[in-house]
């Protein structure tokens, strides 16, 4: 597929990029992304989250009263889960919530997300963009250009861009991460997909290798 250039005034270059329809143009496999996404996400956890059990709480051992005779129910200790302050029973306890995916997999689910943004009109391409200091107006003033001041962005750069990335880093809804560092969990996480025109055969070299 053909998508329009845009400058970084918004308009038009009269050029035009071709799309490789392998990666943005295939039929999205659902349960890949669902897998992807899943993985990125149990990634994201600490697992640090802890409770502590009857024989980690400090207190007597002491048994409360006799065993029978008493008319109540048998107890033990103050330890007791069943008292305030006593131990939690099947509390959590730390854990990694990390798992394995195949690259394959990993690899048709951003194909898969990808083709979602291009058939739902999500993705713009620009030409490459830079600034000479950081400053976020600059950047505002590029999605204003762009009509997504009100938007989720990802802008997607061939190389590591310094400026571009700290004028962009105050804004929420708004992130610039290298092509090679593109997931699926960013790109449907955003309403609109901004591809520098230099990170297009990046994306392409990444997502076509073995």
């Amino acid at each position: 597929m053909e998508i329009a250039i845009l400058n970084k005034e918004g308009n038009s270059t009269n050029r035009k990029v071709e799309l490789n329809d392998s990666i943005f143009g295939i039929t999205p496999n659902d349960h890949a992304i669902y897998l992807d996404v899943k993985q990125h996400l149990a990634n994201q956890r600490q697992g640090t989250h802890k409770s502590k059990q009857r024989n980690e709480i400090s207190g007597s051992t002491r048994k409360l009263h006799k065993q029978k005779g008493t008319g109540g129910s048998r107890k033990g200790s103050i330890k007791n889960p069943l008292y305030k302050g006593g131990g939690r029973i099947f509390g959590p306890q730390p854990r990694d919530y990390s798992f394995k995916l195949n690259k394959k997999l990993k690899k048709l689910a951003r194909v898969s997300a990808l083709s979602h943004k291009a058939k739902s009109g999500g993705i713009l391409v620009l030409e490459n963009v830079n600034f000479d200091t950081p400053k976020t107006k600059n950047y505002i003033q590029l999605l204003n250009n762009l009509k997504l001041s009100d938007k989720k962005t990802l802008f997607v750069v061939s190389e590591a861009n310094k400026n571009l990335y700290l004028s962009s880093r105050n804004l929420n809804g708004s992130r610039v991460i290298t092509a090679s560092d593109l997931n699926t969990y960013d790109i449907l996480n955003a309403n609109t997909l901004i591809l520098s025109e230099g990170s297009i055969a990046k994306i392409e070299n990444i997502l076509l290798s073995n």
